[in-house]
């Protein structure tokens, strides 16, 4: 029997379960690399830019003295980077009989969000899989490179497993996400009309507030128990270059000012995480997230930068970020009316969360923006096929409520409240002006007995009245989590040059990485495909390092 077409969406797939991009401290390591000869970089430096047009980032530094290093170390393998990516690697290249070791800047291994996706090839068919990448691709606007999605889907099943069988020892252990629509943890999308699928899974290290950083620093003491060494509070400073251009290694800077020099007889790995911290790099690919607040620290484009010193390109501007805020209240796909802080609605509703930066341009409240509705949201939310939060669960994302333990939410971050009028719900979300917000809603309600939107052209089913108290509101903050884009790749994840050719020794991984996404905004349509590439990409460069 033939199944009717099911076309993947982003609303659908987050109508199954969502990803929080909950980032804490910062990415690791700055790299550096030694300045280059005129032919390696021009007269200009890297792809003939300098500092004299704006760009010093670009720029490499002047080599450190040999005599400054006071100390020189061996191993096969050095990961710059203790993060999400950058601890898989180290553990796959210890797996294939690599010595390795990690170097970090900040004293702790350093990650975000809380789920990580990947394909079980066992479930799914080459049709069902084709069908995910090339919808995937969609979603990108077809900017990413193919060839690094499909690996991705063949090699993250293998990744997520290994890791996870890895770290089952340890304190926050990884375990398929299982929620109460798909019991067993898999989400089946079907090839159109047809019985082929592909079936993707999830990963956590538990709930919210825990998630990768807690299950990346309980992986990195099992690793270091294991016999990778780690040098925590040790940022890269300059990479090291052969004669013939490979890498070779990779100069570190202890707290205590000196220098180590740790080469690394098969490759460098680069693991550093985004840029979203350096100003500089941020004004020049990301222009329109300058005045957005930033979720992470000391994410200053090390790798990336590292990367560009010694030949590698950084992808084309228009990189892909995540601008999210998962956890103010939960239904933050549901196409409620959304106002902005001043209370005037501003757009049609039924748009995905991720697309929403792209209005909320308010230079003093940048990201700042409410969803409202009634008494009736649940019936509503089921009309429209979505999942509604029953009222006990949605008291967990209500701070005036009073809840023995706020289970599954960060409590430091949830924003939504109710009001028995609209003028205290808009005093308690802070909408500035009440009489507005007011208006709005009525207007919004004219629009509802019409079943016509004429203001932004919402589809009729989505226009539902909000006239029955108590209201409800939710301050979302979308901020920048993440930029995910970064240096050129290949399929084995090794850094290439302008001409697309890999730079012997050196590998780039995670948001250190480009050309996977291509979107305005990180899709949504898969929970956890940014930590899933992350480990996976990881898992892949450690293997292929290991064996150069």
């Amino acid at each position: 029997m033939k199944r009717k077409k099911m076309d993947i969406s982003r609303r659908q797939f987050l109508a199954f379960g969502s990803t929080a991009a909950m980032g804490v401290a910062a990415a690791s390591l700055v790299g550096c690399g030694p300045k280059q000869s005129e032919s390696a970089i021009g007269e200009a430096g890297v792809s003939g830019l300098s500092s004299e047009n704006g760009l010093s980032f670009m720029v490499a530094p002047d080599p450190i003295d040999p005599a400054q290093i006071s100390d020189t170390k061996e191993y096969d393998v050095v990961v710059v980077g203790a993060g999400t990516a950058g601890v898989p690697a180290a553990i796959s290249a210890k797996k294939n009989g690599a010595s390795v070791c990690v170097v970090q800047k900040e004293s702790t291994a350093v990650a975000q969000g809380s789920t990580a996706a990947g394909v079980s090839l066992e479930r799914s068919t080459e049709a069902g899989i084709q069908y995910l990448i090339s919808q995937t691709m969609k979603e990108n606007q077809y900017r990413c490179k193919r060839s690094l999605f499909e690996l991705w889907a063949r090699r993250s099943g293998e990744a997520l497993e290994y890791i996870a069988e890895y770290g089952k020892d340890g304190e926050y252990p990884a375990t398929l996400s299982i929620n109460d629509r798909f019991p067993e943890g898999y989400l089946d999308t079907y090839y159109p009309d047809t019985d082929d699928k592909v079936a993707t899974f999830s990963m956590r290290c538990g709930a919210k507030p825990i998630g990768w950083m807690d299950g990346i620093n309980s992986l990195a003491k099992i690793a270091e128990e294991d016999g990778i060494d780690f040098f925590y509070n040790t940022p890269g400073e300059q990479l090291v270059q052969a004669e013939d251009g490979s890498i070779t290694g990779v100069i570190c800077k202890t707290k205590e000012g000196e220098y180590i020099q740790f080469n690394a007889k098969k490759g460098v790995i680069l693991a550093t995480g985004d840029y979203q911290n350096d100003e500089e790099m941020v004004a020049h690919y990301l222009p329109d997230m300058v005045i957005y607040d930033k979720k992470q620290l000391n994410k200053t484009g090390d790798g990336h930068k590292m990367a560009m010193w010694v030949g590698g390109q950084m992808e084309s501007i228009g990189h892909t970020k995540m601008v999210h805020d998962f956890d103010s209240g939960p239904m933050y796909n549901e196409p409620f009316l959304d106002v902005d802080m001043k209370g005037e609605r501003f757009c049609d509703e039924h748009i995905d969360m991720s697309l929403l930066n792209n209005f909320l341009r308010d230079a003093e409240l940048p990201g700042h923006y409410c969803q409202i509705f009634d008494a009736n949201y649940v019936e509503q939310v089921e009309g429209w096929g979505g999942r509604p939060a029953d009222p006990e669960a949605l008291k967990m994302f209500m701070p005036e409520e009073d809840v023995a333990e706020r289970k599954g939410v960060r409590a430091d971050l949830v924003a939504t409240f109710k009001a028995d009028t609209l003028k205290d719900l808009a005093a308690k979300l802070g909408i500035v002006d009440a009489e507005a917000f007011e208006k709005t809603v009525a207007r919004y309600n004219e629009l509802v007995a019409k079943g016509l939107d004429e203001d932004f052209g919402k589809e009729a089913k989505y226009l539902k009245p909000i006239d029955t108290p108590p209201f409800y509101g939710v301050h979302n903050h979308v901020r920048l989590s993440a930029i995910v884009s970064g240096i050129k790749i290949d399929e084995n994840m090794n850094v290439v040059d302008a001409n697309e050719e890999p730079i012997k020794g050196l590998y780039a991984v995670g948001n250190t990485s480009g050309e996977f996404f291509g979107g305005v905004d990180y899709p949504l349509a898969i929970a956890g495909l940014s930590v899933g590439r992350a480990i996976t990409g990881g898992y892949i460069a450690g293997e292929n390092a290991a064996k150069a």
